[in-house]
């Protein structure tokens, strides 16, 4: 059973408590999503390490119930 949008977004933001997210449905099908993750948290890191503080707060779902995520990072301008 796919994931919605908005279980995602909240994982990512008990992981990351200032993040402020986006999700977006890529496919229609619940299953493919994109999100934008912005967070002061990442000021300083290289985009990989910022890619995996966000797998870490998804705690493992990638890959499993969490199907296809596309991702992008950023720091608050």
């Amino acid at each position: 059973m796919p994931m919605e949008g908005s279980d995602i977004a909240a994982l990512i933001k008990a992981g990351i408590p200032d993040a402020e997210v986006e999700m977006t449905d890529l496919a229609g099908d619940g299953d493919h999503w994109s999100a934008r993750v912005v967070s002061a948290s990442f000021a300083g890191l290289p985009r990989v390490k910022q890619h995996q503080a966000v797998y870490a707060a998804l705690g493992g779902r990638m890959g499993g119930v969490l199907h296809a995520l596309q991702l992008t990072t950023a720091v608050p301008k």
